[in-house]
């Protein structure tokens, strides 16, 4: 695995999309899509969960912070102000997928890339 980028005022990880699958398949991170429920229906990570306010509350008050976390939405943004928001709440190794489910989608159709 690369190593991942980290802001020196951000806690969070920002992970490329070939170094977040290693992720998913050698640590068992709890997956979070941010984008909108329909879009989470039409296809999203295998195991991902969407992310809603009632959520986000009972992860805070009653998650494993010390479970790794994967994050993504539509392209890679909206992902990091939630990784900000989960490590700025005690979580220890948060991540956020790179250019989002978008490049998880490429990524998917040429994992060569």
């Amino acid at each position: 695995m690369t190593n991942p980028v980290i802001n020196s005022t951000m806690k969070y990880k920002t992970l490329p999309v070939a170094d977040s699958a290693q992720l998913i398949e050698t640590s068992n991170p709890m997956i979070l899509d941010c984008r909108d429920m329909k879009d989470y229906k039409a296809g999203h990570l295998e195991n991902a969960l969407h992310v809603h306010e009632g959520l986000k509350e009972s992860l805070v008050k009653r998650g494993d912070k010390q479970r790794s976390l994967l994050i993504y939405c539509y392209y890679g943004h909206a992902s990091e102000h939630l990784a900000q928001f989960f490590t700025d709440f005690g979580f220890k190794d948060v991540y956020s997928l790179e250019g989002g489910y978008a490049s998880w989608k490429e990524y998917r159709q040429d994992p060569g890339l």
